[in-house]
């Protein structure tokens, strides 16, 4: 039996199914764009749709890394847009006060400029681990750096985000 091709409905898919969640991840904490990093993976996979018959199976996963990233740049540079994040983050209830709600709302604002403030390097590391649930180590590992420096990405993170005074009573 031969080797599977990205071509046939089933296996693309599965190649789906196997790889959206981690490149949608991936490019969110690249870019901190949650909206924009699902647009991006939809394109890519039409992409690799359209170039089905010239991807090697084994190679589709640095396939769909390239041009995701490289789509998720162009975009960048085209647009120039400042980092925005998934609105949601927080959701209100309707039974809840208006004034809980408007607090949460000003909380979701202040917390998501901290996090689209962070360097690339602080962000991605950080939501890596409080997203993924990633230890430290494998964070390092999928970023080929030190476990070290991912501690010290993580703790300057976390102090920018401790300077929000109502950081304390909320769980993030």
């Amino acid at each position: 039996m031969g080797k599977p091709s990205v071509c046939e409905e089933s296996v693309y898919n599965e190649i789906y199914k196997t790889h959206a969640k981690d490149l949608r991840n991936y490019l969110y904490y690249k870019f901190g764009n949650m909206q924009r990093a699902e647009d991006i993976v939809h394109d890519s996979f039409v992409k690799l749709w359209s170039k089905c018959s010239t991807v090697v199976y084994e190679k589709v996963t640095g396939f769909l890394y390239k041009i995701s990233r490289n789509l998720m740049i162009d975009t960048l540079r085209t647009n120039m847009v400042a980092l925005k994040f998934e609105k949601g983050l927080v959701q209100a209830h309707d039974n809840e006060d208006p004034y809980f709600t408007l607090r949460t709302k000003e909380f979701q604002k202040k917390l998501e400029s901290v996090i689209s403030a962070l360097p690339e390097k602080q962000r991605e590391a950080f939501l890596m681990n409080r997203i993924d649930k990633l230890t430290y180590k494998e964070i390092a590992v999928r970023l080929e750096v030190s476990e070290t420096a991912i501690e010290k990405r993580i703790s300057k993170a976390l102090i920018k985000l401790n300077n929000i005074a109502e950081i304390k009573d909320f769980s993030i």
